[in-house]
């Protein structure tokens, strides 16, 4: 009997080890299989918690891991995400919007109209610091409720939960890109119990709960952001990359590099200066496509001398924008003149710059002429700090707009530093001369670009520029309903700025990426909204 237990032990033992051995190595094939997109991204973001964001690098990052009532589909087409249908009201001020039955959390909560309520007021709250907040103004009473006047309380706000599947919004005034407008990182929802239980680490991988097409799981600064499908998502039948990996890469040549070696599927930008040698090498994988966003110089025109017209207007002459488009940036980004870039919607004729059609000589001997009666001038320079966030592209356009200012008398020294710290610094109010900035806009709508120079915009208007007319031009265009007139009243605004040159456009930006054949579903839109759910990966 012995010897016959011990045959049948090590007979078990022998299935046993052939069914582990079996089953390693169907987690090895299974882990072999999954399907890995490594993306470039602009930079770190400087946080995940959707209602303190602002940049792109954090948009898209967000537009994986969160959704909202509605979406932007890989045509920039608004197309419905929590809620499956919504109704306008024939007056335009209420939004009743259904919610899909089956939108869940990742862990298993189901996702409500109350979770939209909470977030709304969240975003609003004055002690949230949010500062993309006046983006949702429309809505009826959050501009009061957010600057805490009129003793506005959060109920009061135009946001009700009707029942578990159904949201209302009330707005002030109807508002034509409001729908496109809840595409935007501010209408995202937070997990309600999450953010009441661990306050400001909920976005921390391992607090991260998401209603988007991922989850949050890892975030090493500098190196990596990963994320895995979430298998909770409503939609997660038709998600086919089971893991993104986001790498910061604000140094373009590198992620260039990075992308030829096959390391990465899909870069944001492209170094301007290898633009061409790249599309010899590489072909159609080098995409270029139109974006809605200005390319700035953010001049500080609450601080002397900068606060001189005469000096703003100097400095804008100088710059040679199709030198810099063309040299600089190999042609895929367009000179600037204005605010607002081409394609806007609601809008039509754009103010630009007086000086558009004058040739570079004249310009400089008038931006010479206008520096002398500020009073600067061979023997009192002018002396300009220029901030920029490190980029190839951004440092080399910084180089050619020292050496253009240099032909006016103009002395320039630098301040560069990586995107997070630069953003936050400008958004936070530090002190400065000129400084970079781009805009890309979160709606198609001119409103989007000309509310950056309200003066009560304290997140955004880093210059701090101050105009009551423009401020009431503003506001008028706000309370007027017929599109036509609205749009003649924002040109007036518009012209405002293409007068007194509070910052300087410079360039019309382009999107430009660099994407592997094995990517498929990729396509450039106006919106630069590229969610990882709609590509897939072949292999």
């Amino acid at each position: 009997m012995c010897d016959i237990g011990r045959r049948r032990s090590l007979v078990i033992s022998a299935r046993r080890g052939a069914l582990a051995f079996l089953l390693l190595l169907g987690m090895n094939c299974a882990a072999l299989a999954q399907v890995v997109f490594h993306r470039g991204n602009d930079g770190d973001p400087e946080t995940l918690d959707a209602h303190k964001t602002s940049t792109v690098s954090e948009a898209h990052l967000l537009r994986d891991l969160s959704e909202g009532l509605v979406i932007h589909n890989m045509n920039g087409e608004v197309v419905p995400g929590v809620a499956e249908s919504w109704e306008m009201s024939e007056d335009g001020l209420r939004y009743l919007f259904r919610l899909r039955a089956d939108a869940k959390w990742s862990n298993g909560d189901p996702v409500t109209a109350e979770d939209f309520v909470f977030s709304l007021r969240r975003i609003l709250t004055p002690a949230t610091g949010a500062k993309y907040a006046n983006i949702l103004y429309p809505i009826r009473n959050a501009e009061r409720f957010n600057k805490g006047t009129d003793g506005v309380m959060v109920a009061d706000l135009g946001v009700v939960a009707r029942d578990p599947r159904t949201l209302e919004i009330t707005l002030e005034r109807p508002t034509p890109y409001f729908l496109e407008l809840l595409t935007h990182q501010t209408g995202l929802p937070v997990h309600p119990r999450s953010v009441e239980t661990h306050g400001a680490a909920f976005v921390k991988p391992e607090n991260w709960v998401s209603n988007g097409a991922y989850v949050l799981k890892e975030f090493v600064p500098n190196s990596h952001i990963r994320l895995d499908r979430n298998e909770q998502f409503h939609d997660r039948a038709n998600v086919r990359i089971d893991r993104v990996i986001y790498y910061p890469a604000p140094d373009l040549a590198a992620a260039a590099r990075r992308f030829q070696a096959g390391e990465l599927h899909m870069t944001t930008d492209i170094p301007a200066d290898q633009i061409k040698q790249l599309r010899e090498k590489l072909g159609d994988q080098v995409k270029v496509a139109p974006y809605l966003g200005t390319y700035f110089l953010v001049v500080n025109s609450a601080k002397k001398p900068f606060d001189d017209l005469r000096v703003r207007r100097a400095l804008s002459m100088a710059i040679d924008r199709e030198f810099i488009a063309d040299e600089i940036w190999a042609g895929t980004m367009l000179p600037a003149y204005g605010v607002i870039p081409p394609n806007i919607g609601n809008y039509g004729e754009r103010a630009e710059a007086d000086f558009k059609a004058m040739s570079p000589i004249d310009r400089e001997e008038e931006a010479r002429r206008l520096l002398e009666a500020a009073g600067y001038g061979p023997r009192m320079p002018l002396t300009v700090e220029l901030r920029y966030n490190t980029t190839d592209n951004n440092r080399r356009t910084a180089i050619a707009i020292a050496e253009q200012w240099k032909a006016i008398g103009v002395e320039t020294r630098f301040v560069n530093t990586d995107g997070k710290t630069h953003f936050a610094f400008l958004r936070d109010g530090g002190d400065f001369d000129v400084a970079r900035y781009g805009w890309i806009g979160d709606y198609s709508d001119p409103q989007n670009f000309l509310f950056l120079f309200q003066s009560d915009n304290a997140g955004f208007n880093s210059g701090k520029y101050s105009n009551p007319q423009f401020d009431a031009l503003l506001k008028r265009g706000a309370e007027e309903l017929d599109i036509g007139r609205r749009a003649a009243i924002l040109r007036e605004a518009d012209a405002i700025l293409a007068a007194e040159q509070p910052w300087i456009p410079l360039l019309y930006y382009s999107s430009k990426n660099l994407v592997s054949p094995k990517l498929e579903g990729f396509r450039q839109n106006l919106r630069g909204a590229l969610p990882t759910r709609f590509m897939s990966l072949k292999p």
